[in-house]
């Protein structure tokens, strides 16, 4: 133990006497151990590190500007709370943890009761907790601080384990002293070494002179979260041991040299450092999407880079375009404009599903590869949703190994056997793992939730704050969210509008409502004089299409109409009887000279249902489903199918000649660049009929679509789905139960000009997007005759049901941004726990009702199971189907790897209590011991669905059936 006193340098060099004894970090394992003042100064170490190469400039920005000195100051402060966020190891209720050292402790005066005498007590004084009262002590009475301004400074070491504290805890631990001081003689050197370690960093880390003209700060509260955010990330870093070696372990050298060394071996990549695109439009999107010879950028592409160069300052932005018209290039290209101005360090691309995740993450990286400004940088990205490790793309980017410290002798960049680097030095960090570092990657594609957590209550909510303050967010299919998750995307962007993060919005189908309140979350418009006000509601007017919006953080908005691209659709609507023979007989009528068309439904059930008719019709090879209830594997392989099949032309080798029916659920709404001759879909909200039309004669084939059969020619949607024989159309119950009455009959009010009359009106796209999608959510409008009744009836459903969606979302919602000054004492009071990309997590910012999630496999008749049969190979030729898996040891990384592929989540009727309860019972006796091991991370903990050699099986009441042609079914037994 004599390693404490060499390396007289840094910290150690401003302390001397028993202030050296005071123990921070022990490991039970090796007796290692590291001295309180040495892990303040790795901590202060790595958080100067950090400032200097890690933290965006945006986010430096934002610190820096309220105070005096700007971001020096910035940088002083952070090293400083890093410092001193664990004084509060310096106190009786944290030293008697350990024994041995806590009578190291007492060999020099410093005495303490036993962990056991201190009983239940001891929790009132956590650590963080005690570092909060210790530090707001210090600026009290040494520097003369009044009460108030201590706390704003001082809640952020308070919340470095991820809550920070509620005043109830603070009032507790005032009333128990003998928790930060021992009674008795010693509690005079108690404080002595408490103040020696907080006056030593007050001059080691250049504060001391700074103080006072702190005392007049107002911290905002985005930049205590973020100083807290910063904090934790710093402490994680210092606490590695892999990094920061224990004593006696590590060798001796000074303080600079053992933080220098960590620095090294952590290798975090640097943030992104944007530079100015170029100036000409043309050259901006040749040079990033590889526009082929003689294209041009498209209208609406090219206003939102004027608009996006024109602001002020980078703020909000909301493109409104057709299907089609290039709007995800147009968001990249705004978001390296936004971040070039702004200084963020990243961009995180939130999408509506795992699926489109999947689809956006390989055009995230080409992008990446074609900007100039990470030309031989290296830089982390991430995939983020719960099923990132299955997908191939992101898994060729892991960094194996783990993090250790490097000598200044040695070189970090050599390669070795267990550490592989990705091409165009993009990688997923080895550091930036788990759920909760994950989103701190650069750029990142991932589902919305990731950044509905945002608005979550949460532990480490902090961390969460930190990773979107540093990016550009981009958020895809606005429309796509009710009225729970829009509670929680509009307090997220209140907060991202306080941290002036930049944000780009895209939809096809926005309501204008809905428009005016994510405009009006980002700007803070609450009041405002008489010609904001007039701004925005011309926000909430607005009927132009294309549309695009822009507003800065407290600013008014701005609004551009630029034209649509110039090719347009005219599709004929024509009403169908809700009879699956009726479907069939028009289909052998309309593909009777061939032709590929699309049924969408809008439950699964009506899915297998309509396929099993029209197999029986047309046979197996001329039907194809697709539905979320297949496992991930086979959904994949589906999804290509469809593409290789459907896609557009030049990409889809193999489109049918011959007559060809998709029948598949909402997956066919997005995500998949699938073009059909034909659509037959379920009556559903007027938005997402829209998307679906943006699936029919996607794409020209041939001139005059002369490639397509003679009588498909002309786009036509048949809408079934309900009965139209009454006055007023009756939904089937599925979908009524799917989207509500109300949106359902405003939707067929809203097409009735296009379905009734001699001559019907063809719905134009993209001219009649806007008027359609407003005339269906604008408030007051006309109820067609004879439908007020029932209009009136279901809108009062729909107004109750978005009213208990809106009290329930605010339950775990995070409170919006506060008066700067105030501290963030119960910030996260009152919340969800921890918040992560599992179906508990989600179901905290979705409202929707997941069943369970279950790992498929095969138990054959002798009892041993198998990976399914029908899978194919994987890139490297490797058979995936029938692998073994032993139930006395960890099957091979293949087996368990494929196994962990083929998830599926079982539909509603498993989300009600009972039933998943008894499901879980019986799930839960399919157990295997050996699988729940460190070596088994596929497998440990995963719930098992075996199917016999018929694919088969019962569970909770009900008999499962799988098929790869038809996914799972379900019946009641």
């Amino acid at each position: 133990m004599a390693r404490e006193g060499e390396g007289r340098s840094g910290l150690r060099s401003r302390l001397e006497g028993p202030v050296l004894a005071l123990w921070g970090k022990y490991d039970r394992d090796s007796d290692g151990w590291l001295p309180l003042w040495q892990h303040m100064d790795d901590s202060a170490a790595v958080a100067g590190m950090l400032w200097d190469e890690w933290i965006p400039a945006q986010i430096r920005r934002l610190i820096g500007e309220v105070l005096p000195g700007g971001e020096a100051d910035g940088r002083r402060l952070i090293m400083w709370l890093a410092a001193v966020h664990d004084i509060g190891k310096a106190t009786p209720a944290f030293a008697c943890q350990v024994e041995a050292l806590a009578d190291r402790m007492r060999d020099v005066g410093l005495e303490m009761r036993s962990y056991g005498q201190m009983g239940p007590d001891r929790r009132m004084a956590p650590h963080a907790l005690a570092s909060q009262v210790l530090l707001g002590e210090w600026l009290e009475e040494r520097c003369g601080w009044a009460p108030g301004q201590c706390d704003q400074f001082s809640v952020v070491v308070g919340g470095h384990h991820g809550v920070p504290p509620e005043y109830g805890q603070i009032s507790a631990l005032d009333n128990r002293g003998h928790l930060l001081r021992s009674t008795g003689v010693s509690r005079p050197l108690w404080r002595r070494v408490q103040t020696e370690l907080l006056e030593a960093c007050a001059d080691e880390f250049g504060v001391r002179e700074r103080l006072g003209e702190w005392r007049a700060v107002k911290l905002p509260q985005p930049v205590q979260v973020l100083l807290t955010a910063l904090v934790i990330v710093a402490d994680w870093i210092a606490s590695n041991p892999e990094l920061f070696p224990y004593y006696p372990q590590d060798v001796p050298r000074s303080s600079a040299e053992r933080a220098a060394a960590a620095w090294r071996g952590l290798d975090l990549p640097a943030s992104w450092r944007p530079t100015e695109p170029p100036a000409h439009v043309q050259e901006l999107f040749a040079s990033r999407f590889a526009l082929p010879k003689g294209a041009k950028p498209r209208p609406v592409q090219a206003a939102a880079v004027e608009l996006a160069r024109s602001m002020t300052a980078p703020g909000l932005m909301v493109i409104e375009a057709p299907m089609g018209e290039g709007k995800t290039e147009a968001a990249l290209a705004v978001a390296e404009i936004f971040a070039a101005r702004s200084g963020a360090g990243g961009v995180f691309f939130a999408l509506p599903t795992m699926a489109t995740g999947n689809a956006m993450f390989p055009r995230l990286l080409k992008w990446l590869k074609r900007l100039p400004s990470l030309k031989g940088q290296r830089h982390s990205v991430l995939l983020a949703h719960s099923k990132s490790a299955l997908n191939d793309e992101f898994t060729d980017l892991m960094e194996v190994g783990k993090v250790v410290a490097v000598e200044l002798d040695a070189d970090v960049r050599s390669p070795s056997p267990n550490v592989r680097e990705a091409v165009a030095e993009l990688v997923a960090h080895i550091w930036l793992r788990g759920r909760k570092k994950a989103m701190l990657s650069s750029f990142v594609a991932g589902t919305v939730d990731q950044l509905l957590f945002a608005g979550l209550k949460s532990k480490h909510l902090a961390l969460r704050h930190l990773a979107v303050a540093g990016k550009v967010v981009v958020i895809d299919e606005a429309h796509a969210y009710d009225t729970y998750m829009s509670a929680y995307l509009d307090r997220v962007l209140s907060w991202l509008g306080a941290y002036r993060v930049p944000v780009v919005i895209l939809s096809a189908t926005l309501p204008a409502a809905r428009r005016r309140e994510l405009v009006e979350a980002y700007a803070g418009a609450g009041a405002g004089d008489a010609s904001a006000r007039e701004a925005f509601g011309g926000v909430a007017s607005a009927g132009e299409y294309p549309l695009l919006t822009a507003v800065a953080a407290g600013g008014t908005p701005v609004m551009r109409r630029p034209e649509a691209s110039g090719r347009g659709v005219s599709v004929r609507l024509e009403r169908l009887d809700d009879d699956p023979e009726v479907l069939a007989d028009r289909l052998d009528e309309e593909l009777r000279d061939g032709g590929c068309a699309l049924v969408v439904r809008n439950t699964v059930t009506r899915v297998l249902d309509t396929a099993r008719v029209l197999r029986e019709r047309f046979g197996d090879d001329d039907v194809t489903v697709a539905h979320a209830r297949f496992l991930d594997l086979d959904r994949a392989a589906n999804d290509k199918e469809l593409l290789r099949r459907f896609g557009p032309p030049g990409e889809a080798s193999e489109r049918p000649r011959h007559r060809h029916i998709v029948v598949a659920s909402q997956v066919a709404e997005q995500s998949l660049d699938v073009d059909f001759d034909l659509l037959v879909t379920d009556l559903c909200p007027v938005d997402l009929l829209l998307q679906r039309m943006g699936r029919l004669h996607r794409h020209q084939r041939g001139e005059g679509q002369v490639d397509r059969p003679g009588r498909l020619r002309e786009p036509r949607c048949l809408v079934t789905g309900a009965d139209w024989g009454e006055t007023v159309p009756v939904p089937v119950r599925g979908s009524a139960i799917v989207y509500g009455k109300y949106l359902l009959l405003r939707s067929a009010a809203v097409l009735l000009p296009h379905f009734d009359g001699t001559d019907p009106v063809p719905v134009r796209l993209p001219e009649d997007i806007s008027p359609l999608v407003q005339g269906a959510y604008a408030d007051g409008q006309a109820a067609p005759e004879g439908w007020a009744e029932a209009l009136d009836e279901a809108w009062a459903e729909h107004e109750e049901h978005c009213a208990d969606q809106a009290r329930r979302a605010a339950t775990f919602r995070l409170d919006d941004v506060r008066k700067a000054g105030e501290p963030l004492f119960g910030w996260v009071a009152a919340g969800a726990g921890d918040a992560d990309d599992t179906p508990e997590g989600r179901s905290q910012v979705r409202d929707t009702r997941d069943g369970l999630e279950v790992i498929v496999v095969q138990k054959r008749a002798d009892g041993t199971m198998t990976t399914v049969p029908w899978l194919g190979e994987d890139r490297r030729g490797r058979r995936l189907g029938g692998l073994e898996l032993p139930w006395d040891q960890v099957p091979e990384r293949l087996a368990a790897r494929t196994a962990a592929a083929s998830g599926l989540r079982l539909p509603v009727q498993f989300s009600y209590h009972e039933v998943m309860s008894r499901a879980i019972g019986e799930l839960e006796e399919l157990y295997v011991p050996a699988w729940q091991s460190k070596d088994s991370p596929w497998l440990a903990g995963q719930l098992i669905l075996a199917l016999d050699e018929d694919c088969q099986t019962q569970l909770a009441g009900f008999s499962l059936r799988y098929s790869k042609t038809e996914g799972l079914e379900v019946t009641r037994v």
